[in-house]
């Protein structure tokens, strides 16, 4: 990923009003409204220390 997309992922998760946890539903819905992979969301979250909980898929790590 390169900084621009970061900062657009960073930028999407500031206006949900996320900083240290995020929900799988919020995630896949990020994810779906903005045409971004949800294994993008997902490595974004763990680089930045973002908790993602209420897994309902098994998709994030």
């Amino acid at each position: 990923m390169n900084a621009e997309y970061k900062d657009k992922i960073a930028d999407l998760l500031k206006s949900e009003g996320i900083a240290e946890v995020i929900t799988c539903e919020q995630a896949l819905s990020i994810a779906k409204k903005n045409d971004i992979p949800v294994e993008d969301i997902g490595k974004f979250c763990n680089t930045r220390g973002i908790k993602i909980r209420q897994c309902q898929l098994g998709c994030f790590k």
